[in-house]
């Protein structure tokens, strides 16, 4: 059975990117990590700066830092529709949340590679001046 479509209204594209916008907001209001993710994104958008970096490097920081609040925000979507579903203890949604956290670990971790690659020989050189 096909559903009809509704037409195009910029109204509701508008609104869309407010809900958008909405759940960045709740992610960091509500999630502890998230806000240890943004200081990290601030120090390493402060270090870019400080250090000069390449277009190439702003770009490889950018895809870190969107990567991670990608996942955080996914994982915290996760979470939230589990406990919607049920706050008893579920082996099978446990697993489902834990591997959502895992991928936010992966994320950060990458991040984290990438920071150092940029940064740490530039900070040697900063330093051994």
């Amino acid at each position: 059975m096909k559903t009809k479509t509704k037409p195009f209204s910029i109204r509701e594209r508008i609104n869309s990117f407010q809900y958008a916008v909405n759940g960045i907001q709740t992610l960091l209001k509500e999630e502890h990590n998230s806000r240890i993710h943004f200081a990290a994104a601030l120090m390493a958008i402060l270090l870019g700066v400080l250090l000069k970096i390449s277009t190439v490097e702003w770009s490889l920081i950018s895809i870190a830092i969107t990567g991670v609040f990608a996942m955080e925000l996914i994982n915290s979507a996760i979470e939230n529709l589990a406990d919607a579903f049920s706050i008893e203890k579920d082996d099978r949604i446990m697993k489902v949340k834990d591997m959502a956290a895992g991928a936010v670990l992966v994320a950060a971790v990458g991040a984290l590679i990438i920071g150092i690659l940029i940064f740490l020989p530039k900070l040697i050189t900063l330093v051994s001046a």
